[in-house]
Parts: structure tokens; sequence; C-alpha cells
């Protein structure tokens, strides 16, 4: 694996991950007072589409990155919908 691809790999799992804390969060306390719910949905959307252009494209650091990604964002989603 070259520098390059690395680089893509590292910076996807590192974004996926910053979310991880915040759906531990909300899972151990069931409260999502204090999370924008239009932000997730932007987010969430954006995200789809990186993981679309991915595809698209190709990319696999792209197409994992964004993955991982919408599933954890997606999910504290869910929860900022059932916990409303």
């Amino acid at each position: 694996m070259d520098s390059i691809t690395f680089l893509g790999y590292l910076a996807g799992a590192l974004t996926a991950f910053a979310f991880l804390p915040q759906l531990l969060k909300v899972i151990k306390t069931k409260s999502t007072k204090d999370i924008s719910l239009a932000m997730f949905v932007v987010i969430c959307t954006g995200i789809l589409l990186w993981l679309i252009y991915g595809i698209l494209i190709n990319s696999l650091p792209i197409i994992l990155a964004n993955a991982m990604t919408l599933i954890i964002a997606g999910l504290i989603l869910l929860l900022k919908i059932r916990y409303h």
C-alpha cells in the first residue's frame, strides 16, 4: 500500500471514529437533547453523497470511510429521532 492510500484510510478511520464517542454517550444516557436534528440530517446526507461518489470513482478508502461514518452518524440520527 502506498503512502497516499494509507493516508486516505487513516483520514477516513479518524473521521468515522470521531462520531463514536457521541454514539456511545447517546446509548449510555438515552439522551439526545443537545444534538441538532438538522445537523445530523445534513451530515448524513453529505456522507451518503460522499459514499456514492466513492463508489462511482471506485475509491476503496472513500467507500470504506464513508460507509463506516454513515453507519455511526446514521445510528445517532435514528436515536435522535427515537429519543426525541
